[in-house]
């Protein structure tokens, strides 16, 4: 199954994703320590939802239920108003902002953010859309090796690992490179997106986060209904190494909000500790 950024715009695995990328960016940027941001796999950066998120009707079923929402908890409500912001102030959302966008918009002076795609016309897009941005870079490269290769230095470094899942390998170079990134350096904060069809899948995943040498990670998981087709995305998960103190509070808020307001009977929400 292909979990390009384009086909799912806005659904509620991005719910999930960029709620808790907006706390992780806003708490460490309470730090006087400027950050390194690397973006494995960045996309295009911005999304039309009149086009093929609507005809799919994930958006409807995402982001635009939580732009009408009454009450929100604090790290969705913060994803609220950034995408309001892009779309004139209200709620009715035409263009969904994808990581890129949130964390460009979100750095500091000194702060640096490395965005890689490996699709020309995915690059070239977000090359586009990012251009002129102070501490800013795109790279058209494999984003798994780019990101071994660039060090924090006096930055902390954070890295999103987002990947279509395309490949057979994703999950292996997913764990792999967590692990290689925390010898490199065990300051650095990672987070992992993850979709959850099954639990057989998901729980190889951390058995392999667990054999490249991450012995701890926030599991941030999200099913918005029981795991009984494995062919459809079921949930999702963002794997947080290393994270800010209070990460688990603030994970299980956006978690359970959107199995609660989502999801259908059976679904759940929740943060734990491997």
């Amino acid at each position: 199954m292909n979990y390009r950024h384009a086909y799912h715009a806005g659904n509620f695995a991005d719910l999930v994703k960029h709620g808790l990328l907006l706390w992780l960016l806003a708490r460490m940027a309470r730090h006087e320590r400027r950050v390194l941001v690397v973006d494995t796999h960045a996309g295009s950066g911005l999304y039309d939802l009149g086009e093929g998120a609507v005809r799919s009707k994930e958006a409807q079923a995402g982001i635009a239920r939580l732009m009408s929402a009454a009450r929100l908890p604090n790290e969705l409500a913060e994803l609220k108003a950034a995408v309001a912001s892009r779309n004139g102030g209200g709620e009715t959302v035409r263009w969904y902002p994808g990581s890129p966008l949130l964390i460009a918009d979100s750095l500091r002076k000194g702060d640096l953010y490395v965005a890689c795609d490996l699709r020309p016309e995915e690059h070239d897009l977000l090359a586009k859309r990012l251009k002129g941005r102070d501490g800013v870079e795109t790279r058209q490269a494999d984003g798994y090796g780019v990101v071994q290769a660039l060090t924090g230095g006096d930055r902390r470094r954070l890295v999103l690992i987002d990947p279509p899942f395309e490949r057979p390998d994703d999950y292996v170079r997913c764990a792999e490179t967590a692990g290689a990134l925390m010898k490199q350096d065990p300051e650095t904060v990672i987070a992992i997106w993850l979709p959850i069809k099954d639990m057989e899948t998901f729980d190889g995943f951390l058995r392999r986060l667990t054999d490249a040498g991450v012995q701890r990670a926030l599991v941030a998981e999200v099913r918005l209904r029981p795991l009984t087709n494995p062919m459809t995305m079921n949930g999702c998960a963002v794997v947080l190494i290393n994270p800010p103190e209070s990460a688990q509070a603030a994970a299980q808020a956006v978690c359970e909000w959107t199995a609660i307001a989502l999801g259908e009977p059976g679904g759940r929400g929740e943060a734990w500790w491997t």
